[in-house]
């Protein structure tokens, strides 16, 4: 009842993929079993990030395989989502160390930047030679960025002086270079300039302390009087619509982490009731149990379902805002749903780091929140099925 990567694909949607493809992500999974699972409890107890595996995950090739590439030179949508998927099944820290990359980053390189920006980088980014991240939020600016964005930047002559302040941007201590977004103090337009990390006026700090996603380094990072060259920004990005565009190709990736980590924390839950005796008997042959697993089971299926949809219509161009709204929004509250059915069915152990499932659990808080809060994503989905905008104006 189930694909060969993951027993909440029980409508087959791997099957869809080429034996290319297939295989790819079987040689993925086998490298997460060997190099990643039997570590995860010590790293994500300690914070630590595993830088190493960026790397091992590079020597994949897992973005630029020619076997992997349509004749245009594209990945099919479909398999970079089960790559996704894949990733947080094992670990969502992991997930974003390499999505981050050659997610995130990526895209806003190859689409905000000119095309002799993307030819020149794009080539360093799928190797990990030139690693970055993406700094848009700022701490006093999170939902409302769009209109509030702070960070500035002033053009003299052929040079840009950028000030400002960028909050929890993952991966900024790992990256040799920060896309940052900045308001042009001429015209009020928002641009975006690959600063260097070790550029002077650059000053990062480690958010710590926190309860979800230990392993990803999320930054605090202070600008002042940084000078960047005219050719170190990205050429197609003058207003925030570009970078807006930009992220709308990257929504379905959070819905695919959803559907990974509920599949994650089904598998484990699974595990263990099959594996724990009361009463004389396996818990997994008692009815509560099963039905709180039946019920992650569709919470999984239907995830993983939205977000192979939503892949579908963005690759198509039919996709618009409300969809990737509602599928982050309903996507992140099954997760939610998913990892205290799963922590119910392991009881006391379910708190535990050693149970994979304390793991999902606590970072189902932070899919819950980034990418657009649910009351955000609820008011765009409003929006566009009433034709009324209830947004704070």
């Amino acid at each position: 009842m189930s694909s060969e990567f993951t027993a909440t694909d029980l409508f087959g949607f791997a099957a869809e993929l080429s034996e290319a493809e297939r295989a790819k992500l079987r040689a993925l999974d086998a490298l997460l079993d060997e190099r990643v699972r039997p570590h995860l409890a010590e790293w994500w107890e300690r914070a630590e990030c595993p830088v190493h595996l960026r790397t091992e995950l590079a020597n994949l090739r897992l973005e630029d395989d020619p076997a992997l590439l349509r004749p245009d030179g594209t990945l099919n949508p479909q398999y970079v989502g089960f790559r996704h998927f894949m990733l947080a099944r094992c670990d969502l820290s992991l997930a974003t160390l390499y999505g981050g990359q050659v997610g995130m980053f990526r895209t806003v390189v190859c689409e905000g930047g000119s095309a002799e920006q993307a030819a020149k980088l794009d080539p360093l980014i799928v190797s990990f030679e030139l690693t970055g991240c993406f700094a848009l939020t700022e701490p006093e600016h999170g939902s409302d960025v769009a209109r509030g964005l702070e960070t500035s930047a002033t053009r003299r002559g052929e040079t840009w002086r950028i000030n400002g302040h960028k909050r929890w941007i993952g991966n900024a201590a790992l990256s040799d270079v920060i896309v940052v977004v900045a308001k042009d103090t001429a015209d009020g337009a928002v641009k975006a300039f690959l600063v260097p990390r070790e550029a002077p006026g650059v000053t990062i700090t480690d958010v710590g302390s926190k309860l979800s996603l230990r392993m990803v380094h999320n930054a605090d990072i202070r600008l002042t009087d940084v000078e960047v060259d005219e050719s170190q920004r990205l050429q197609r990005i003058d207003s925030f619509a570009d970078i807006a565009a930009i992220l709308a190709g990257l929504r379905p990736v959070v819905a695919w982490n959803a559907a990974g980590m509920q599949a994650g924390a089904y598998e484990a839950a699974l595990r263990y009731a099959r594996g724990r005796h009361q009463f004389g008997r396996p818990i997994a042959s008692y009815q509560l149990i099963q039905e709180k697993l039946a019920r992650i089971l569709g919470n999984a299926t239907a995830s993983l379902a939205m977000a192979s949809r939503l892949t579908e219509l963005r690759s198509r161009g039919a996709a618009g805002d409300e969809h990737s709204a509602l599928t982050k929004a309903w996507t992140s509250d099954r997760l939610r749903e998913t990892v205290a059915l799963a922590r119910e069915i392991c009881g006391g152990e379910g708190i535990r780091v050693a149970n994979d499932v304390a793991r999902y659990f606590a970072d189902a808080e932070a899919v819950y929140t980034f990418e657009g809060t649910r009351e955000i994503n609820s008011l765009i989905v409003g929006r566009a099925v009433t034709g009324f905008s209830a947004f704070t104006r």
